[in-house]
């Protein structure tokens, strides 16, 4: 095998693929909540993206197909070789034996929390994995899950699929059935990392969240993954991607993650627009 080659790669729902590539020296070092960054060629943009699993020298990340770099990334296949992959950065998920504990899923952040999950369970904690997703055809690593966890529970907005409702939802059912938990870890879209920890809140529940959804550069230097956590200045990438979720001010972070969301859409316009232009011209 060659370096940062992908050695797998899966469709696993028409918007997200999973590759897994060839980086022994990275895979060596990584532990459950850490991040890559990689570059599809030398001139590309560099984009940061969490670590869903790593063995036998191999790197294992899942990603959304949602700016021109996805779109770029998703066109390689399987023995194509990634210009650059680096990592392991970010600080790891603090992992010890806490009691009874829930990781909830949201989307595509099902798959960070699938090594969350799994090293939890590792350490000797009683695992509820919960996982969310809008409908049925779109639940991704669910036998994964189940084997990073005591209990999974899968969600759909629409009732297609296990739980009807939110993470939350399902997380407020256990509590209110009367099980303790020591510690919740909530992994996915803001909003839903915002109503788990206002949900916890109410129960006094310590709770961890990862803001990797915010990274941009991966390094600290653009600033875009600030932050204000009990009232301090933190960046995701360098001082996370682990945060308390009682202290993390959520609406600061959606209202300016809010604001790259029409250069993400130009930039996949763009990208659509050269892949037309090619067929045109042949």
């Amino acid at each position: 095998m060659k370096k940062y080659e992908i050695v797998n790669k899966k469709t696993l729902t028409p918007e997200i693929s999973q590759i897994s590539v060839y980086a022994p020296l990275v895979a060596e070092k990584a532990k459950a909540g850490q991040f890559i960054i990689l570059r599809v060629d030398g001139e590309g943009e560099r984009i940061p993206l969490t670590i869903s699993s790593a063995e036998d020298g191999l790197v294992t990340v899942v990603f959304q197909k949602i700016g021109a770099t996805t779109l770029e990334l998703d066109k390689l296949e399987e023995g194509a070789c990634l210009h650059d992959f680096v990592g392991p950065l970010g600080e790891p998920t603090h992992v010890e034996n806490l009691g009874r504990v829930a990781v909830l899923g949201g989307g595509l952040g099902c798959a960070i929390a699938l090594p969350v999950a799994r090293a939890l369970h590792a350490a000797g904690n009683r695992v509820d994995l919960i996982g969310g997703f809008k409908s049925r055809d779109i639940v991704i690593l669910e036998r994964e899950m189940s084997q990073a966890c005591t209990d999974l529970h899968i969600c759909t907005d629409d009732g297609s699929y296990g739980y009807h409702g939110f993470v939350t939802g399902k997380l407020k059912e256990l509590i209110d059935g009367g099980v303790k938990f020591d510690h919740v870890f909530a992994i996915g879209p803001l909003l839903m990392m915002k109503f788990a920890c206002k949900l916890t809140e109410q129960y006094g529940i310590p709770t961890t969240v990862s803001m990797n959804p915010i990274m941009i550069d991966g390094t600290g230097m653009c600033g875009c993954c600030r932050l204000t956590v009990g009232g301090q200045v933190k960046f995701a990438c360098v001082d996370g991607p682990d945060f308390d979720g009682h202290q993390v001010d959520f609406d600061e972070v959606i209202a300016r993650n809010a604001t790259y969301q029409d250069f993400e859409a130009r930039a996949r316009e763009r990208h659509q627009c050269r892949l037309g232009g090619g067929a045109m011209h042949g």
